[in-house]
């Protein structure tokens, strides 16, 4: 969040039992405090809070990588101080982001000659990349319009309502009307018919997604593709595809390597990926790769020297660690695209474990899709006594983090559960996750129903409504095994 909250507005200080052998007197929680502590005390009293966050690992809400080999651990450590900005200082440094750029664009069959370089940037993440991308669009149709001598004032980019929020803050901060395909019950990508529909001669292009967020699967670009060059001909117009490959653009290279969604397309001038997604590297990496120097205008472009040589630069922050960049090197050379496609074809085959597990229970129906990003989408088959919110928070208790949420419009009655796969997530764990939520939906069938106890409490006293709920579950605690999380 970029907005603050404190969590306490009555509990100003922070304690710990621990570090109490180093200081004795609390810590302000919401203030500098006026004197130093030892290093000791400061380590164990954040490393105590600490204790309370969620386990990574278990963390299935995030695509987020969350493992790493300890050889690229020690690359980080060893680049956690270089200033990535400083290109200068580190050209080495510069050099291995260069060689990713190359190695991601014809990874997506960028048209590059033989000595030809590929043009993109590494980024804070896919965020990032789209933000410089849509700026992109945003010039080129701007300069297009001024050409023609004719209102550059109201530019609109075409999208699914499934797209991810920084889609949505691109629109808003850069001042772009954002078109939205709404989605429709058992269809929860953009329909390429419609997309282009929408698409007028303020346009700056039509963004599809390869792995949506909300179930994994992978927009036809293909077809919107061969759309969008026929209705280009019929009006004169030549609006663009960037495809945000944020989660599928380390995944269809290699176990989908015949489909078409990338820059062998013709419309498709821009690609963005998360490099701390399927790239394999933790997080605070994205990419963004441009077909040609064309589709980059020059005066997006800065260059500065006070930092030792002259330097372009295209980005929206500045300063950034270079860690991320170099295990992002570490990941491309020590796996290769046989690496790769392992490590995809696994989560996958373990994609399908989690779901014909959660198919054998009879209790929920498969959003998701077999092709596309590995994840499992899933909602209840009856939810009229207990919703997927409740399984969710049921979970928990387990070490589970599985979110649940509602699907944009027009299809926002469906709710759903989801399970990202990562390369750390095995088969042991999806067969575990299976009889954890089988142990979760029985136990839910033994409780009322939150509808039970409105009623209940409509007709009782809020003194007696509130015993009766502490009396439920006290039984249903003391009838059940305390149960372990999952480690």
């Amino acid at each position: 969040m970029v907005l603050s909250k404190t969590v306490s507005q009555t509990d100003v200080s922070v304690h710990s039992t621990f570090a109490s052998r180093y200081v004795r007197t609390s810590l302000p929680r919401f203030k500098m405090p006026e004197n130093s502590i030892p290093k000791e005390a400061a380590f164990q009293i954040i490393n105590d809070e600490l204790m309370l966050d969620g386990n990574p690992r278990l963390n299935l809400a995030s695509f987020v990588t969350t493992w790493m080999e300890p050889e690229c651990d020690k690359l980080i450590m060893a680049a956690i101080n270089k200033n990535y900005v400083d290109m200068d200082e580190y050209p080495v440094t510069t050099e291995l982001q260069n060689r990713c750029v190359n190695m991601i664009a014809h990874l997506f069959n960028a048209p590059l000659g033989e000595s030809e370089t590929a043009v993109g940037v590494g980024t804070v993440g896919s965020s990032e990349a789209i933000m410089l991308a849509g700026l992109a669009f945003k010039r080129k149709w701007q300069n297009k319009m001024k050409a023609a001598g004719k209102p550059y004032d109201n530019p609109n980019i075409v999208t699914g309502a499934n797209v991810q929020v920084c889609w949505e803050k691109f629109a808003r901060y850069f001042e772009v009307e954002l078109k939205e395909v709404k989605l429709s019950e058992g269809y929860y990508v953009m329909d390429p018919q419609k997309a282009v529909e929408l698409v007028d001669e303020n346009t700056i292009c039509v963004a599809a997604i390869l792995g949506s967020t909300l179930n994994g699967e992978f927009e036809d670009v293909k077809l919107l593709n061969d759309l969008l060059i026929e209705k280009n001909k019929e009006t004169g117009w030549d609006t663009p595809i960037h495809v945000d490959a944020a989660s599928g653009g380390f995944i269809a290279p290699f176990i989908y390597p015949d489909l078409e969604w990338d820059f062998r397309l013709p419309l498709v001038k821009s690609i963005n990926v998360s490099g701390h997604k399927y790239g394999l590297v933790y997080a605070g990496i994205g990419w963004a790769i441009w077909r040609n120097k064309e589709d980059l205008p020059e005066e997006l472009i800065f260059h500065i020297n006070y930092l030792g040589a002259d330097q372009p630069t295209f980005t929206l922050n500045f300063s950034k660690g270079s860690s991320q960049v170099i295990a992002q090197y570490y990941q491309m050379i020590r796996l290769g695209y046989e690496g790769y496609q392992n490590v995809m074809e696994n989560c996958r085959e373990n994609m399908l474990v989690l779901k014909e597990g959660l198919e054998k229970t009879g209790r929920f129906n498969i959003v998701s899709k077999d092709n596309g990003v590995p994840l499992v989408a899933f909602s209840l088959k009856d939810s009229s006594r207990h919703t997927e919110f409740e399984v969710s928070e049921m979970l928990r208790r387990f070490g589970w983090i599985v979110p649940a949420y509602t699907m944009p419009p027009d299809a926002q009655h469906i709710t759903v559960l989801r399970v990202v796969i990562r390369e750390d997530f095995s088969r042991t764990l999806a067969e575990r996750l299976v009889a954890d939520i089988e142990k979760t939906m029985h136990e839910l069938d033994i409780l009322p129903s939150k509808a039970d106890i409105k009623n209940t409490v409509a007709k009782k006293s809020e003194l007696e409504t509130q015993r009766e709920i502490t009396t439920v579950w006290r039984k249903f605690v003391m009838n059940k095994k305390k149960t372990n999380g999952v480690c």
